[in-house]
């Protein structure tokens, strides 16, 4: 199961009883970044159809005090999506998900203006399954207040919980036209459906880095969505010979496959990647180095196992397990919630979900130094990537040697 957002059955009946006596505590919030920049983000959609591409921008920009930081979830929409993704009433969800979350903000400034002293390395990122553009705020703000300009692609292959795209009409009759999740139909096969979208995911990334080698190059683009953000200011703003690819779950099989469609991409971190989308035939043609962070909690022998196929001699692939975490350790949702809830909805681990995130932008950071050739002070997180720290395993908790049982079984219960 790859969702970004897991419940399980019994407990969604319970989520509106223990949600009365909850509340969105002073103390929650996603963190900012910790770099030596201040953070802005933007939204870019490339045309008016469902074909272009759609993503969040995170970026170095100027220090903006009084600037308005975007709401977390964008409009009501997305609840709505959520709601279906995990078969609730979309009524009900609405209304517990804009009391549990609808007044976080994302650790970002809206449209602030970019300002950086050095070309910006660029990272693609590929949410997970149910997930959308903006659920992984506190790892994408990380990257970029570290230097990084940082693409989240809001996918369009129904994967996503919801997305949207502008129908070509005129202005005075243009609608945004509502893409939902689409579940498994009784009886359908899981990889047919799920392979197609990892495809289509990895296009969708290579779209979006096309769209930035064009703004990096002075060429004009139209966002159909008429943002504030001045898009010309980020020409030669970008480094292009460094550039990296990354996501959490069906995102981090994203990883793996447009690694293996795209050579610009020169390496991938992929976060509790879920294997079962990709083609076992793509494994041995994938060429750049990839780090996996995995939880502790969600992966099974044989997913690892699957990651276990692109080890090579002559090309890097790491891999660490963080302890104390669940699948959910990575998107916001862990920062969101008191322990009470946090733990009945799976969304927090064991370990304190602020050290959990640094370790895994912290072990992220140092890599992407190690092969995009940065000239930073990542390396002093080096240990890390060896799984070297007491909140680490180095490589798997997973034990390999017992595959009597079918992953397919292990999927069925993971997936919601």
């Amino acid at each position: 199961m790859c969702a970004c957002f897991y419940l399980p059955d019994q407990k969604r009946s319970a989520l509106s009883f223990f949600t009365m006596g909850s509340s969105c505590s002073n103390n929650l919030g996603i963190p900012p970044g910790n770099g030596p920049n201040a953070v802005g983000c933007t939204d870019f959609m490339m045309d008016h159809t469902a074909e272009g591409t759609f993503f969040r921008l995170y970026y170095p920009c100027q220090e903006m005090e009084s600037a308005e930081k975007p709401d977390w979830v964008p409009c009501k929409e997305y609840f709505n999506g959520l709601a279906d993704f995990m078969k609730m009433n979309r009524a009900l969800s609405e209304r517990i998900f804009n009391y549990l979350f609808g007044s976080f903000k994302i650790p970002a400034y809206l449209d602030a203006p970019f300002k950086s002293n050095e070309k910006c390395p660029v990272i693609i990122f590929s949410h997970g399954l149910g997930a959308f553009r903006t659920l992984y705020s506190a790892i994408c703000a990380e990257m970029a207040s570290q230097g990084f300009i940082v693409a989240s692609v809001e996918h369009r292959d129904q994967s996503a919980s919801a997305t949207y795209y502008f129908c070509d009409k005129p202005e005075s009759e243009r609608s945004n036209e509502w893409m939902y999740y689409r579940a498994l139909r009784h009886g359908e096969s899981e990889f047919p459906l799920r392979n197609k979208q990892v495809k289509q995911r990895a296009d969708e990334c290579i779209l979006a880095l096309d769209k930035l080698t064009e703004i990096n190059s002075g060429i004009s683009v139209q966002n159909v969505l008429e943002t504030q953000f001045d898009w010309s200011t980020l020409k030669n703003s970008m480094d292009l010979c460094r550039i990296a690819v990354m996501g959490h779950s069906f995102g981090g099989a994203t990883v793996i496959e447009a690694l293996c469609k795209e050579v610009k991409f020169k390496c991938g971190v992929a976060l509790d990647s879920w294997m079962t989308p990709l083609d076992d035939e793509i494994f041995p043609r994938v060429k750049q180095p990839i780090f996996f962070i995995n939880s502790e909690k969600f992966q099974w022998a044989g997913n690892i196992s699957r990651m276990k196929k692109l080890d090579s001699a002559v090309i890097q692939r790491k891999m660490i397990t963080i302890r104390g975490t669940v699948h959910q350790s990575f998107p916001d949702f862990t920062f969101l919630t008191g322990n009470w809830i946090g733990k009945l909805m799976k969304l927090k681990g064991e370990i304190d979900p602020e050290l959990a995130i640094d370790l895994c932008n912290n072990a992220t950071l140092a890599f992407l130094q190690r092969h995009l050739g940065l000239e930073k002070n990542f390396n002093q997180w080096d240990p890390l990537i060896d799984g070297e720290d007491e909140n680490l395993i180095p490589g798997t908790n997973v034990n390999l040697l017992h595959l009597s049982y079918s992953p397919c079984a292990q999927e069925s219960v993971q997936r919601v």
